[in-house]
């Protein structure tokens, strides 16, 4: 007996070893993040800061995924094509009601609209246009990206607000956002929704005004989120966990304006634009805000969600607080402190 108390550190330290082993050895875990519009989504841009991402390639590997829309996402989420989705306020809530996808969990900010201060997406007429007032827009036809869309909502919340309907007196149809600007010039529409990087191009400026901001149809907007499902979230937690803990030092870099001149750098590169179209807006005062801890606005989410389900797009209310997981990026967001 005392041969066996004597050989228990020796076995316990034994298995320890092996454990800690068993987990170096480990392959990393691979993390597919969706994204749709170049720089606006942080998912087009993690991987030019990898001399930030510590673990990189360690517990976790990343792989961006580009979609059209967010809607797509949801099927790319149901089938594990991708693990975390870049999904606007509209398509969470219908990947949750029409989708049956109660497991969702949001886990952290990507961007907001109309916060006080900050960018609110334009919609925007030509500049000889005689549409000066919202209800100028009756029988027009306007642009959209797709039906339902977080920007489609945000343009149907302001049409009702205006005594229009959207159904019956106007004419909406779906174009890709780097389109919309040879289709308004061409006059195949009166308005398009001006989004970041796009309402900033000099040739549509030059020929276009704004007619009405988003903030004034929906007020603040949690326009943008991540979320995984809970079964991968669980299971992954520690990948995941160092996964946000890179993904905050790099939102930090990009954010601090001692780095605006790199930042203006890596857009330019990834876009194929010039620089001179991102450097008096990238990350600024007049780009969308986001949140430097990644903590998304729920208030603003459900709000949005709602006026989703007002305008016939939801059969009923759905109540987010069930769907909110931002124990991951908080508990990363500890380590940088």
């Amino acid at each position: 007996m005392r041969g066996v108390k004597a050989m228990l550190p020796a076995l316990v330290a034994g298995a320890l070893a092996l454990a800690a082993a068993g987990a170096a050895g480990a392959e990393p875990v691979k993390i597919h993040i969706a994204w749709t519009v170049p720089i606006a989504n942080w998912g087009s841009i993690l991987a030019e800061k990898k001399d930030l991402a510590r673990h990189l390639g360690k517990s976790y590997d990343l792989e961006p995924v580009h979609f059209s829309g967010t809607p797509p996402m949801i099927t790319a989420l149901a089938t594990g094509d991708v693990e975390i989705a870049d999904l606007a306020y509209s398509s969470l809530a219908l990947a949750i009601e029409n989708a049956g996808m109660a497991d969702l969990r949001i886990i952290s900010d990507e961007l907001q609209d109309g916060v006080e201060g900050h960018y609110s997406q334009e919609f925007m007429v030509r500049s000889d246009s005689d549409i000066k007032t919202v209800e100028d827009l009756k029988g027009k036809v306007l642009a959209t990206n797709a039906a339902g869309s977080a920007v489609d909502i945000a343009l149907r919340a302001m049409l009702v607000k205006h005594g229009i309907d959207p159904r019956k007196d106007v004419t909406i149809v779906e174009a890709g956002f780097p389109n919309m600007k040879a289709m308004l010039a061409e006059k195949k529409v009166d308005l398009i929704p001006g989004v970041l990087p796009f309402s900033m191009d000099p040739g549509l400026r030059q020929n276009a005004r704004t007619l009405f901001l988003q903030k004034a149809a929906i007020g603040r907007a949690q326009m943008l989120v991540w979320v995984g499902r809970a079964a991968f979230l669980d299971k992954y937690r520690a990948a995941m966990v160092d996964f946000m803990e890179d993904t905050l030092r790099i939102v930090h870099f990009y954010v601090d304006p001692a780095n605006h001149a790199e930042a203006v750098a890596i857009a330019a590169k990834v876009t194929k634009q010039p620089p001179e179209r991102f450097d008096s807006w990238l990350f600024t005062k007049l780009d969308y805000y986001r949140d430097a801890a990644m903590i998304p606005d729920i208030a603003a989410l459900q709000a949005n969600v709602d006026v989703q389900q007002q305008l016939g797009f939801l059969k009923a209310k759905v109540d987010l607080k069930n769907y909110v997981d931002l124990s991951i990026v908080k508990d990363a967001a500890q380590r940088l402190k």
